[in-house]
């Protein structure tokens, strides 16, 4: 069949049975939501609720969208506000991924990043601050998933019935996540008429009020997560909690684990909060005596976290890698050499090939290696001397421009010692005897001191 637009293709997402993860005596499924046109689960709230605000007159031709979002509703929304000709203006916490961000804009959305540190009632809280841009701008409709009845409204009419009959009516238990509420509140609505023993489990990262609301009744200070797109620090006028009998705590490292395992094993590329739905939903699997069977979402695509989830780098940033500790200098390099993590460059490299590599990793030095041996190391200063007034500077060799007079520590020396380095404007060039071990920056101790303090 051959869709008319993009926007026909919302809906009716392929669902898979799990294979190769441990499942106890379950069958686990999963919907993969991550197959819509802008890769999420938000695709069909998005398109029902500017269709419903078109029907009402609350959305006129030329109006702007306005929206809170974590990024996944915003980019369903972004695709449709391209289709039909709205503008669109969102609102983000500032954890979220770059990939996103740049997919927004990509799309024509203006996008305002806003703190993600702060709690409903402040200024700069990203769904206070929709609200009020919507109140200012002429001709704008806030779209507020968090409150909009079109959003759980569309799970009970479309992502309920295709569950149902994907699993041809032979369903126990539905693992499933709160951002807005929609899908659990949808989800509940269509199985408590259709199918009442279907039984609706929560999976919520730690940090989030939701999961200690339904399991103890008590209503916790909420805390933070690198989970995006699920928890909360309010229960949203979507939420429909009476229809949980059970929900999951799951950490950010159950999460991202979780979903690199299921990449891994099962070839499904999925997000943190699937991450954590799928999670929740071994847990829940494992913990079986008899054969039942499971469903839960792929939310969206893990291609919108693969500078995050996927880097093994910002995982060590945010302490989710684990470690032997060294007790030397070891401790603090992102990019060891003996692992073939530095980038490097050679002294017959152009000063043209030596920037790309800075531009590329984010880095402002590259050691200069012959072979095995460290000759020198090229700053973005180097360049900029060696290129400023000549039209020819960048095709120099770096031999021609790198430092070769080397100040470097031995590996075994104190961190805080690094200091008297930096306050110089360098970077600790450190050394296992004549072996070179790696670079230490400023934010590489930064790094180290705050994961030894818990707050990676």
């Amino acid at each position: 069949m051959t869709a008319t637009t993009i926007l026909d293709l919302i809906g009716n997402t392929p669902m898979v049975r799990v294979k190769h993860l441990d499942t106890g005596p379950c069958e686990l499924f999963l919907k993969l939501e991550s197959h819509n046109p802008a890769g999420s689960i938000k695709d069909r709230i998005a398109l029902s609720m500017i269709n419903a605000a078109e029907a009402s007159g609350e959305l006129k031709p030329g109006g702007t969208l306005v929206e809170a979002t974590a990024g996944n509703t915003g980019l369903g929304l972004a695709l449709i506000a391209s289709q039909k000709g709205y503008k669109l203006t969102l609102v983000i916490p500032d954890k979220m991924s770059q990939e996103k961000i740049f997919h927004l804009k990509a799309l024509g959305a203006e996008v305002i990043v806003t703190r993600s540190d702060v709690g409903k009632g402040h200024p700069e809280y990203y769904q206070d601050m929709a609200e009020r841009i919507a109140r200012e701008v002429p001709n704008a409709f806030y779209v507020n998933q968090f409150s909009n009845p079109n959003n759980p409204l569309t799970h009970e009419r479309s992502t309920g019935p295709e569950i149902w009959q994907q699993m041809d009516g032979k369903l126990d238990v539905v693992v499933v996540g709160v951002g807005s509420g929609g899908t659990l509140t949808g989800l509940g609505r269509y199985f408590s008429k259709v199918a009442p023993k279907v039984e609706m489990v929560l999976a919520d990262p730690k940090g989030s009020i939701l999961a200690p609301y339904v399991n103890e009744g008590i209503m916790i200070e909420p805390g933070s997560w690198l989970v995006e797109g699920i928890g909360e620090d309010f229960i949203p006028d979507n939420c429909e909690l009476k229809f949980v009998g059970h929900a999951y705590t799951i950490t950010d490292e159950e999460s991202i684990a979780t979903a690199r395992e299921v990449l891994k094993k099962e070839g499904v590329i999925c997000g943190s909060s699937s991450g954590t739905l799928i999670a929740a939903a071994l847990k829940y699997c494992r913990a079986q005596t008899e054969k039942k069977r499971v469903v839960t979402l792929v939310c969206d695509s893990g291609n919108k976290y693969l500078s995050k989830i996927f880097n093994e780098y910002w995982l060590d940033d945010h302490g989710l890698i684990a470690h032997t500790p060294t007790h030397s200098l070891r401790d603090l390099i992102t990019r060891p050499y003996r692992k073939k993590s530095t980038i490097t460059v050679s002294p017959g490299d152009t000063l043209a090939g030596a920037y790309r590599k800075m531009k590329m990793y984010d880095m402002s030095q590259l050691p200069v290696m012959v072979k095995e041996e460290l000759t020198g190391i090229i700053t973005e200063t180097d360049i900029l001397l060696a290129v400023s007034g000549n039209p020819d500077g960048f095709a120099m060799k770096v031999a021609h421009a790198m430092t070769k007079d080397l100040i470097t520590v031995d590996v075994n020396t104190a961190p805080q010692d690094l200091l008297e380095i930096f306050t110089q404007g360098m970077v600790a060039i450190v050394m296992d005897g004549a072996q070179f071990v790696g670079l230490v920056t400023p934010i590489d101790l930064l790094n180290y001191l705050r994961k030894r303090v818990g707050h990676a």
